[in-house]
């Protein structure tokens, strides 16, 4: 669920028309829902409330302050795989004790950083990390908590680029070294191994692999605290899906429901990095007509937004549905279109082949879903701006990013004397 829906003929965010605020600070422009976005938390959170957790957010799909600010008010940890990461959600007021560090390539400033803070724990990912980790950590005089992410080669059924528990992929441990690894961690003096970790994918539509996974990592949790390796966090990632579309993601209850059964006697703490499905439907894209053009095979609208905008469609074919902001052009005639940006690249579309009313110069229209993995995909390319964010709490609204200038552009940029 969330809170766009057409009132009095105009979509709205919560209780403010989406066109005023388009009117206010330009297009295009990504708007978020305070409602959805505390409701969804929720109901990630209290679907396992009968089981020691800790929900880690996923700030890679949206890493705004504000975001992060409303997260952490809400009781969420983040999951972070970057330095910078670290400083946005110790900056956004994020409990240091909540914040997870995943990721193939931390370097070693990013990890002293991250021992500074005093974090929940590292997921590392080969054995190379973990020498290196436990090398920092002794040069502090610190022990860095450590849990192992385990690749249990389990397909995800979902697009290739976010699967992430398969053999080929560069994330993870195999599960069949899995032992081993964990001798070699236990025997690092300045390593602290408290957990086990397993992430298989984004955009997750099933229940069963989640299930398939969770199976080979209980054994092996199992067998570890057989051999006298205290196994404190059983850390099963995120991944959970949601409706672009015509999926049918499970609930989270749905995924709660299954999972209690299989971790309720391990007597440890489950972590959860849950992303999309925060903040997925509690963001938009609004974008604004510029013009329709009538090629010879088919038809375009040509709107202000563009693949640095909202780079999903053009790196995973991935479906937004694309709703008119005013409810009257829905009585239009409809037309099947592409709707395209104004970069200089033919993969710059936010829709190819799309049934939609007929539209003018001006018109609003609303990408839906763009919540996660929205702006923080942003780039400069063809030196546009980036667009501000907006977020909308009952009858107001907040810039929780401004829109950048072209200054900004080339902040940092510098002519070296000799072109002078």
């Amino acid at each position: 669920m969330h809170s766009f829906e057409y009132r009095q003929g105009e979509l709205c965010c919560e209780q403010v028309p989406v066109s005023r605020i388009a009117k206010e600070v330009g297009t295009p422009c990504y708007i978020y829902s305070h409602a959805t976005l505390t409701r969804h938390f929720h109901v990630y959170d209290s679907a396992f409330k009968t089981i020691p957790h800790v929900v880690a957010f996923a700030m890679k799909a949206n890493s705004n302050l504000a975001i992060l600010r409303l997260m952490a008010k809400e009781g969420s940890g983040v999951d972070i795989v970057s330095g910078g990461e670290l400083f946005r959600a110790l900056k956004a007021g994020v409990p240091s004790s909540k914040i997870v560090f995943a990721g193939v390539g931390k370097n070693t400033d990013e990890i002293r950083d991250a021992l500074k803070a005093d974090i929940l724990m590292f997921n590392v990912e080969s054995s190379a990390e973990l020498q290196a980790l436990n090398e920092v950590a002794a040069s502090m005089g610190r022990k860095a908590r450590v849990a192992l992410r385990i690749n249990p080669d389990i397909d995800p059924k979902t697009h290739p680029y976010i699967s992430t528990g398969l053999k080929k992929s560069k994330f993870g441990i195999a599960a069949d070294r899995a032992v081993e690894e964990y001798k070699l961690a236990s025997s690092l003096g300045c390593i602290d191994v408290v957990g086990v970790h397993a992430h298989i994918g984004s955009q997750l539509t099933e229940v069963a692999p989640f299930i398939e996974a969770l199976k080979k990592v209980v054994k092996l949790v199992e067998s570890l605290k057989g051999q006298g390796i205290d196994i404190r966090y059983l850390n099963i990632g995120g991944g959970l899906g949601i409706t672009y579309s015509d999926e049918k993601p499970p609930l989270p209850q749905d995924l709660a429901d299954a999972i209690s059964p299989l971790v309720k006697d391990l007597n440890l703490t489950l972590v959860m990095e849950p992303g999309r499905v925060i903040v997925g439907n509690a963001g938009i894209l609004v974008t604004k007509t510029l013009y329709q053009k009538d090629g010879e095979a088919k038809r375009f609208v040509i709107v202000d937004a563009a693949m640095n905008d909202l780079i999903r469609p053009s790196l995973y074919g991935a479906y937004h549905e694309i709703r008119p902001v005013s409810e009257s052009l829905l009585h239009r005639p409809k037309h099947a279109v592409d709707v395209v940006g104004p970069v200089c690249e033919s993969g710059d579309f936010l829709a190819k082949d799309r049934t939609l009313p007929e539209v003018k110069p001006g018109d609003l229209l609303a990408v839906m879903s763009a919540g996660a993995y929205g702006f923080v995909m942003a780039s400069n390319y063809n030196s546009r701006p980036r667009v501000p964010e907006i977020l909308v709490k009952e009858s107001e609204f907040h810039v929780i990013r401004a829109r950048e200038t072209y200054e900004d552009l080339v902040r940092g940029e510098a002519i070296p004397a000799f072109l002078k």
